[in-house]
C-alpha cells in the first residue's frame, strides 16, 4: 500500500491510500421540545377549529383570561387541574390533549409512530365495538 503524509493541526500523520477511511456521520442538533410550548400550541389549535374565542374558553373554563393566553403561548407551565378545566371547557378529553401533545413531541424526536391499532388490543376489544355497531370489526 501506498502511504501518503496527512497533517493535522500541525502534527504530521501518515495515511494508508487504498484503504476506505470511515468518515463518523455528524449528529443532527434536534431542537429541544419544550412541553409547555407544545401543550400551549394543541389547546390553542383545538380552541380555533372550534371557532372560539380565549375569552369564551377562560370563562368556561374559570381561568383568567390572560393566564390562558400566556398557557397557549407556552409562557406558562399549567398545572393539571387547569389542563383538566381547560379541556373540559374545550369538551375534549385531557387524555386526548395529551396524546396529542405526546404525538407531536415523538415526531419532534424523530419517532415514528405507528397508526394502526396493535392485534391483541382489536381482538380484545372487538366484541363491544360489534355490540355497538350491529357489524362485524372488519366493516367498521
Amino acid at each position: 500500500m501506498v502511504k501518503q503524509p496527512v497533517t493535522v493541526n500541525g502534527v504530521v500523520r501518515w495515511r494508508d491510500m487504498g484503504e476506505a477511511h470511515s468518515v463518523q456521520p455528524q449528529k443532527e442538533e434536534r431542537k429541544m421540545v419544550v412541553l409547555r410550548h407544545e401543550i400551549g400550541d394543541v389547546l390553542r389549535d383545538v380552541r380555533q377549529r372550534q371557532g372560539r374565542t380565549l375569552r369564551e374558553v377562560s370563562h368556561s373554563a374559570r381561568v383568567s383570561l390572560g393566564y390562558l393566553s400566556e398557557v397557549e403561548r407556552g409562557q406558562k407551565e399549567a398545572s393539571s387541574e387547569l389542563l383538566s378545566s381547560i379541556c373540559t371547557a374545550l369538551e375534549v378529553p385531557l387524555s386526548l390533549m395529551l396524546r396529542e401533545v405526546s404525538d407531536r413531541i415523538a415526531l419532534a424526536e424523530g419517532v415514528s409512530i405507528p397508526d394502526t391499532v396493535p392485534l391483541d388490543l382489536t381482538n380484545e376489544f372487538a366484541a363491544d365495538v360489534e355490540s355497538r355497531n350491529g357489524k362485524p370489526l372488519a366493516s367498521v
